[in-house]
């Protein structure tokens, strides 16, 4: 009567396993580790940077336990763990002067870190502790405020630019055309070409509320202004264009799961969990790259003056990745903003390593006049970092490029290839920004934290079982027995879900703990009331599990609706609690219904004549 088949036993000692293995790797906590990373989006580290970090180590007698190199994507950083944290600091100063003798240029970035210190062989299964939110593992945490006005000024800037193309195809002269304040003035000598004008841009640029004041001393201006909606969408895009562009630069250095979130209309949370160092944390966040693509001058003057070491009137001076000097036009012709993807491929013609990019409608149109024009110079693209520039490279137009696809070929590997296409997807900031707070959560006081909520939880876990085992018994061990299979469960998929566990997780596990007691609470009353009708011990345990299991299926699937409603509608600590409540709803139903079940099947399916069950006391109503 109460058997399970072959292989409902299976399924649950799999997941007893595969609970435990994934669950292992939270128990052995981090250990201190320093991190070397590039500071220059055009210095590359490759696994050699771990022989010569090893040496200036070895030189300073700093003994370390582990070092390795990852990569995401092409990006490489080494790391390096320790046995404690006072050689963890001795450490990266030793490393930051050795790499950085020139601390105002440096070309490394050397920080603090925390590692898990999980077995070998736990992570080669795939095992790996879950990651901890700022409040756990400690880190630092940013709040920034976008400059919404400098978005503006940079979009009306942009108009400058559009309009005297416009207007030079339609081959209407203007007397002048520039920003005042928020909105862009033309000046024009007559009405006519006023009004010219005036229907041409009109009918192009349907985001620009426009005004035509009377003529003053021969002049008829032309003012063009952002509609209220259309503000509100070059501030939402500038927003949506940052947090871009901080992904890219910070997961580029390898930090576990930062967070990097809009708080309010113009403000981003920055939190990255595991690094120490606050200056360090600025610097990862100034590392967001402009991109600027350029004329080369190859002309005889320009040559004579290179070699010379002048600069010319109109030019400046800049090197590419090898150290050759280059003299570049101050124009610039295109931005990041004009980017949309930049992807590693082959050209077509010779199957030669390329990068193709793609740019918008606007880009587009630039680029094409742009190459028809100058076949056979230079272009070059910049890259600027914390005010300094670096070409990239500087191709050879070989012909008009219409559409927006462009193709960036010459003597290069697959590898700089991607390498290249990764730093102009890098992007670049769509308005400056300001750190407006800044907060640093010690490791000691992410461990006090920790303490705190395991304590927590594992006492209100012993109250439970105490509770179970005394009022009913061996069935309450088989509750408590379950409770700690839905315990372990719920970690390993946390675990296996590579999720990000906080205060408010910690708080849910202890919620979930509860909830999950409330099954075997249904299931054993359900039994005792059989047990009252005067059923036999065998059928009353398979009515008691068959018809408790509506109730429990009812509640749980209530309960996992208000979770899932925090999940899509909540934000920050909430949706964590949220992620931890459904998982916990999920695992409690599996550890009471087929766990316990499975326990006593186990202990009573074989046993032909029970005479009694040892749920404790079976009140009987009076007569």
């Amino acid at each position: 009567m109460n058997r399970y088949p072959l292989w409902k036993y299976i399924t649950v000692v799999v997941a007893l396993v595969v609970g435990l293995i994934y669950t292992l790797p939270n128990f052995f906590g981090e250990s201190p580790a320093v991190q070397v990373s590039s500071a220059k989006v055009t210095l590359k580290i490759d696994p050699s940077m771990l022989d010569q970090v090893g040496a200036i180590l070895k030189k300073a007698n700093i003994t370390t336990t582990a070092s390795n190199f990852e990569t995401n994507g092409p990006v490489g950083t080494v790391r390096f763990r320790f046995k404690t944290t006072d050689e963890q600091l001795v450490a990266r100063d030793v490393i930051e002067n050795a790499l950085n003798p020139d601390p105002a240029n440096p070309s490394y970035t050397v920080a603090l870190n925390l590692l898990p210190a999980s077995p070998a062989w736990l992570s080669a299964l795939g095992a790996n502790p879950m990651y901890l939110g700022l409040d756990l593992r400690g880190g630092v945490h940013f709040l920034l405020e976008v400059d919404m006005k400098g978005a503006l000024t940079s979009r009306y800037d942009s108009f400058i630019t559009d309009f005297r193309a416009t207007l030079r195809d339609q081959k209407i002269t203007a007397d002048s055309i520039e920003r005042v304040g928020n909105s862009v003035a033309l000046k024009f000598n007559s009405d006519a070409a006023r009004q010219v004008a005036f229907d041409t841009l009109r009918r192009r640029y349907t985001d620009l509320q426009w005004q035509q004041p009377g003529p003053d001393a021969g002049i008829w201006s032309l003012n063009g202004t952002l509609s209220e909606i259309a503000i509100n969408a070059v501030q939402a895009n500038a927003l949506k264009q940052n947090i871009i562009t901080l992904h890219n630069r910070i997961n580029e250095l390898g930090v576990s799961e930062p967070i990097i979130q809009q708080q309010g209309a113009n403000r981003i949370i920055v939190q990255l969990p595991g690094v120490q160092d606050v200056a360090k944390a600025k610097d990862i966040l100034g590392r967001t790259a402009t991109l600027e693509v350029r004329l080369v001058d190859d002309s005889p003057a320009a040559t004579s003056a290179l070699a010379a070491g002048t600069t010319p009137f109109g030019l400046e001076r800049y090197q590419d990745r090898d150290g050759r000097p280059l003299l570049l036009r101050r124009q610039v012709i295109l931005t990041g903003e004009n980017l949309q993807d930049a992807q590693a491929g082959r050209d077509s013609q010779n199957q030669q390593a390329a990068v193709h990019l793609t740019l918008d409608t606007k880009g587009a149109r630039i680029f094409r006049d742009v190459t028809r024009d100058n076949i056979g110079k230079r272009m070059a693209i910049l890259l600027f970092e914390k005010g300094r520039g670096e070409v990239v490279t500087a191709p050879v137009i070989r012909g008009e490029i219409p559409g927006g696809q462009v193709q960036i070929s010459g003597s290069m590997s697959a590898e700089e290839a991607a390498d290249t296409a990764l730093l102009l997807r890098a992007g670049s900031l769509a308005a400056p920004m300001e750190i407006i707070e800044e907060r640093t959560i010690g490791p000691s006081l992410g461990a006090e934290n920790i303490a705190k909520g395991f304590n927590a939880t594992l006492w209100g876990f012993v109250g439970v079982a105490v509770f179970m085992i005394v009022y009913y018994r061996l069935f309450g061990l088989f509750s408590a027995i379950g409770l700690s299979f839905n315990v372990l469960l719920l970690l390993a998929l946390l675990s296996l879900l590579q999720a990000t566990l906080t205060l408010p997780g910690i708080a849910a596990i202890a919620l979930a703990l509860g909830m999950a007691i409330d099954a075997n609470v249904l299931i054993n009353e359900r039994i005792r009331e059989e047990l009252r009708n005067g059923e036999s011990p065998q059928q009353a345990i398979q009515l008691g599990f068959d018809r408790a299991w509506s109730t429990i299926l009812d509640s749980n699937l209530t309960t996992l609706i208000v979770g899932i409603a925090l999940l899509i509608f909540g934000s920050g600590p909430v949706r964590g609690f949220a992620v931890v409540h459904c998982l916990g709803i999920l695992t409690s139903m599996f550890s009471a219904v087929v766990g316990v079940r499975a326990l006593v099947n186990l202990t009573h399916g074989n046993r032909k004549k029970i005479l009694g069950l040892s749920i404790g006391t079976v009140w009987k109503a009076k007569d």
